[in-house]
């Protein structure tokens, strides 16, 4: 019996040693790491002051400082009246919004890959960015005002994820694969909607403008509705960056995940009604812009592995930053500004062919 005890004892001892070889093992991994973030991070701050020298309305670098300046310290007023509003009331504004809808979709799109294991998955998989959509088509249709277009877009984009969810409840099937498929169909029928919107659409005046919102821009964002969206998208961002750790344990499989004891029917709607709250809210004010919860999760699994303890934060950096530098480039590419969506798609497109070709899905 003694024998038996010292036996049972030297294996729990065991146990404990790895258990702690592991831990002492991943957090070295998140210490090694570390400065790769800070560096994104600082990076992601020296863009965004550069940012608000991009435009048509130029500004030198010694009077982007001067005004940058003067809301901190007390600075004489040497620059025209006219750039303190062209910095504090348009392009603060702008780049905000792009920073918020960079970090929603690459958010969302991080948490949906490690939910249904699948690297191809982008946050509209369960039909979010079609319902959005629609709304905002539905509103610019019956010409409501910035903020109804706006409430429209976030509750149908809400509306058409739960419906997704609702149908694949009913049937009893493979659940991912149910969800998956019955985002597609609710995402084509809202799809189709949209469509019917703009077939019987003035062609003069509301056509134009619900094909523009469609393409994704970031042009007519006002401080208000930086304000409106950023409730929507911290009540879904900061539940998913507290349960990060748990998308790890999500990502494994049902099977295991139920033998760590996490539900992960409960953890699957926590993750699907954040990610929708993001993207919706993200559309309701940019239209619809691919790619970008796609192609930077996938950076970001590059640069600091698949631990969602560090990827999440990452992502959040990234999408933030990427989406900031494509809105600079729309704005000064040509004299007429270029759609986020057909930037987002020329460069995300080839970049994921090349990870195609390399052999590196950066799923690992």
């Amino acid at each position: 019996m003694k024998k038996k005890a010292d036996e049972t004892t030297v294996r729990m001892a065991d146990v404990e040693s790895d258990k702690a070889s592991a831990l002492n093992a991943l957090k070295s991994k998140e210490h090694r790491f570390m400065p790769k973030q800070t560096g994104l991070l600082v990076a992601a701050v020296l863009l965004f002051i550069i940012s608000f020298g991009f435009g048509r309305y130029p500004i030198s670098p010694g009077n982007l400082l001067m005004i940058l300046a003067s809301r901190f310290f007390p600075v004489t007023h040497t620059w025209p009246a006219n750039l303190d509003i062209v910095v504090w009331n348009v392009r603060l504004p702008r780049i905000f919004a792009a920073m918020l809808v960079g970090a929603a979709l690459s958010t969302s799109g991080a948490a949906f890959q490690g939910m249904f294991k699948n690297p191809l998955v982008s946050p509209d998989i369960l039909g979010a960015s079609m319902g959005a959509g629609f709304g905002a088509a539905l509103g610019l249709y019956f010409s409501l005002d910035p903020l109804g277009i706006e409430l429209l877009a976030f509750f149908f984009g809400l509306f058409a994820v739960l419906l997704a969810y609702y149908i694949s409840s009913r049937i009893r099937f493979d659940p991912m694969l149910v969800l998956v498929l019955c985002g597609v169909l609710v995402g084509t029928i809202f799809s189709a909607l949209t469509s019917l919107i703009k077939l019987v659409a003035d062609p003069m005046s509301k056509l134009p403008a619900i094909t523009f919102f469609l393409m994704g821009s970031l042009a007519t964002v006002t401080p208000r509705d930086v304000f409106v969206v950023i409730i929507p998208m911290l009540l879904g961002g900061i539940p998913l960056f507290i349960l990060r750790w748990r998308l790890n344990v999500l990502s494994l499989g049902d099977e295991e995940a139920m033998a760590l004891g996490l539900d992960t029917r409960k953890m699957r709607f926590i993750v699907i009604i954040c990610s929708t709250l993001m993207t919706s809210a993200a559309v309701s004010i940019s239209g619809l812009i691919g790619w970008v919860g796609l192609i930077v999760p996938h950076l970001a699994r590059m640069i600091v592995g698949p631990n969602f303890k560090m990827l999440l934060p990452t992502a959040i950096i990234l999408g933030s930053a990427y989406l900031l530098l494509v809105d600079d480039i729309a704005r000064c590419l040509f004299s007429t500004e270029v759609p986020l969506g057909i930037l987002t798609a020329l460069i995300g497109a080839p970049f994921f062919l090349c990870l195609l070709l390399k052999g590196q899905r950066g799923w690992k």
